[in-house]
């Protein structure tokens, strides 16, 4: 038996060093066996290949992204996957403690279809593992460049403690192996920040999504919610700030009237028609496959059962009214207030919004009434469970509520030198200032996030462009639809239009405008 240990040995020495910055001894080489995987846990980190590389890096949300070149033949490699697992954890998934920060990957350079892949990163020695920014990566030549703009080797992860430590320190912070979802002590308070904003448009596409889920979960759509539903569809169309909820918007209204036909939404018909529309509607992903993801970046809170989707409806309401024309301000108003009034399921907020929408009686002529009524019905709203959940101490702690903008966002935004109250009990806005505020802020920063990050049909800069500007005229068709809707000043009556004219070609049905 002795015998058979110093080959054994020979072969353990043998292997190239986890990192090429530091020699390996065969006690440093025990610790990777350290960690065992229990047989039920599920893989954390993300496999890649040579054909879904780039499309995945560029669609995450993450910050930034670890890729681990291994080959699946290498015990050093396979010692070491638990050690990234536990890691992966923290970041990866829908259970993740620390979601949106870090995308942790592996590529398999055994396989033939990764060989170019691997080469491309001069991949010297398994496992081998380099830090980035995801959009880095997609650029990336041969020989990636330490610079810390650039890709980096990581040359001291050897174990799961040792590459949590190395990723504390580029990010400054203090994430430990046993941290629990919710507890994270450095969640970001400051949500007036204009780099948090920019990270909101995938929670505006999370809630959009979730909306949708519910309304088809709950089975919603009937005969009375079927005209506020269209409307709404119409609006996201045109206006909604990602470009793949805008498709898949747009591929649920043109198919809207064979799902769910008017002689079909009877009350005696439902149950009948429940399971073919449960099929079809398979087909419509409202912002893509990979929406929902199952976690919230802007809108996460402190805990589990703050901010989140109330918080993404909010975000997604605010874009869109600053995206509307003045000629279609009105309508915009009539589909979130239809909206939100058949659809939250959240009764005394429902009626409450209701409420604050029955109060207006003169219609909305330009964008500017329409922003700042929305940005005034929130300031409401915060101000009325400000007290609430201060008296019940239901709010979350990191994220109490607050009338916005604060004085430190916008100085401008405010008449007086002081952000106290007035006699009236009232705040001195400089409206102008505020609605130019939220223009940037729910408009040209909530998308900055999109460049560079290819998130739009081919990534290429000019559909960029269109996603910082102002939708109105952006209308975005699936190609399998086969449509060709001519683009007018105002997108709203222009999708109206063609609904209409696919409903003349029917029989006769109920009018849903």
């Amino acid at each position: 038996m002795p015998s058979l240990l110093v080959p054994l040995a020979l072969f353990l020495l043998s292997f190239e060093p986890l990192y090429s910055s530091a020699a390996a001894s065969i006690g440093s080489r025990s610790t990777l066996r350290a960690v065992k995987t229990d047989g039920d846990q599920p893989d954390f980190a993300v496999d890649l290949n040579a054909t879904n590389f780039d499309a995945v890096l560029s669609e995450t949300p993450a910050t930034y992204a670890i890729v681990e070149f291994f080959a699946h033949w290498c015990p050093a490699c396979r010692n070491y996957k638990p050690h990234y697992e536990k890691v992966a954890r923290l970041f990866n998934g829908h259970e993740a403690v620390h979601p949106g920060i870090i995308l942790m990957t592996r590529v398999d350079c055994a396989l033939k279809i990764n060989t170019e892949l691997c080469d491309r990163f001069s991949v010297g020695h398994y496992p081998m593992l380099f830090w980035g920014s995801p959009s880095k990566f997609v650029t990336a030549g041969p020989k990636p460049k330490p610079d810390k703009n650039e890709i980096r080797a990581i040359d001291d992860g050897r174990t799961a403690d040792r590459l949590l430590n190395w990723i504390n320190k580029q990010l400054g912070s203090s994430y430990g192996l046993e941290d629990e979802k919710f507890e994270n002590e450095h969640l970001q308070s400051n949500v007036s920040d204009s780099e948090q904003i920019a990270r909101a448009v995938y929670d505006v596409e999370e809630a959009t999504a979730i909306a949708f889920d519910i309304i088809l979960e709950h089975k919603m759509i009937n005969s009375d919610t079927r005209a506020s539903l269209i409307k709404f569809l119409q609006l996201l169309v045109a206006h909604h700030p990602s470009r793949r909820c805008r498709k898949g918007s747009a591929e649920f209204l043109v198919n809207f009237d064979e799902v769910y036909p008017t002689d079909m939404l009877a009350d005696n018909k439902q149950e009948t028609t429940s399971a073919k529309r449960k099929g079809t509607l398979g087909n419509f992903q409202i912002c893509g496959k990979e929406v929902p993801r199952g976690y919230w970046m802007f809108c996460r809170g402190s805990r589990n059962d703050t901010r989140g989707f109330s918080c993404g409806l909010w975000v997604l309401m605010h874009s869109l009214s600053v995206r509307v024309e003045d000629g279609e301000t009105h309508s915009a108003f009539s589909a979130i207030c239809e909206f939100i009034h058949s659809f939250f399921i959240c009764e005394e907020c429902r009626e409450h919004f209701h409420k604050m929408c029955s109060s207006v009686s003169t219609p909305f002529n330009k964008t500017s009434d329409f922003v700042l009524w929305l940005w005034n019905a929130h300031n409401k709203v915060n101000e009325r469970l400000m007290k609430v959940e201060t008296s019940l101490k239901t709010g979350d702690p990191k994220f109490p509520k607050m009338i916005w903008p604060s004085k430190q966002l916008c100085p401008s935004c405010y008449l007086s030198q002081s952000q106290e109250l007035n006699h009236t009990g009232q705040i001195d806005w400089n409206r102008d200032e505020v609605f130019k505020l939220l223009c940037s802020y729910y408009g040209k920063m909530l998308v900055t996030v999109y460049k560079g990050k290819g998130l739009d049909d081919g990534g290429t800069n000019t559909a960029v462009t269109e996603d910082l500007a102002v939708s109105t005229n952006a209308f975005v068709v699936p190609v399998g639809a086969a449509l060709a809707i001519a683009v007018a000043s105002c997108a709203f009556g222009a999708l109206a239009c063609f609904w209409r004219s696919r409903q003349k070609n029917r029989k006769p049905r109920r009018s849903w405008n």
